[in-house]
């Protein structure tokens, strides 16, 4: 929750936060088979050092005094590069999860990886669309977590969904009134 509250608030203490969560996760989803979601933590270990480290020091403007790392839009070529990165990624997921492991929902394990990965590269891009992916990212969980009988997991992914309309919109809000100055 705290990940998520700092993401809302685009809070650079998000990234260690991610990492620590990852790193406890791992453990949760190798003990439900869940091993595309298990890897995607794995995923979530690099990407938030990547994260850290672009909010930190990359493609900067400057507002007031401070450099920032501003939210965007993401670029048409970029919509397209991030829809056939998802396509291309999740079979191969899905295979090797229906292959070589008695992960219960391989496909639905991998829709939700794929999801996963392209929405929290988003993230650390800082682009607002991250939002949306991951509405549509943890409501698939939700369903998929209380199926499994993973509860307390439920409840944390329907909070993460409510967190990420939330989240949408206030950095809608941010992007309308950058729009507004700019005028």
């Amino acid at each position: 929750m705290v990940y998520v509250l700092l993401s809302i608030r685009q809070n650079i203490w998000l990234w260690p936060v991610g990492f620590l969560t990852s790193a406890i996760f791992i453990l949760v989803f190798f003990n439900s088979k869940l091993y595309a979601t298990m890897l995607l933590q794995v995923y979530y270990l690099v990407i938030s050092v990547y994260g850290w480290y672009y909010w930190k020091y990359g493609n900067k403007t400057k507002e007031g005094e401070e450099q920032v790392v501003s939210t965007k839009f993401i670029p048409g070529k970029m919509i397209i590069v991030s829809v056939v990165c998802a396509f291309v990624l999740e079979y191969p997921i899905y295979w090797l999860l229906k292959t070589y492991t008695d992960s219960p929902y391989p496909v639905w394990d991998s829709v939700t990886t794929t999801l996963s990965i392209v929405a929290t590269w988003m993230l650390a891009r800082k682009y607002i669309e991250n939002w949306i992916v991951w509405i549509v990212t943890d409501a698939i969980a939700v369903s998929l977590y209380f199926y499994m009988k993973l509860y307390t997991t439920t409840g944390l992914f329907l909070a993460y969904t409510i967190l990420a309309i939330v989240g949408y919109f206030e950095w809608k809000k941010e992007l309308n009134a950058k729009e507004i100055s700019k005028k």
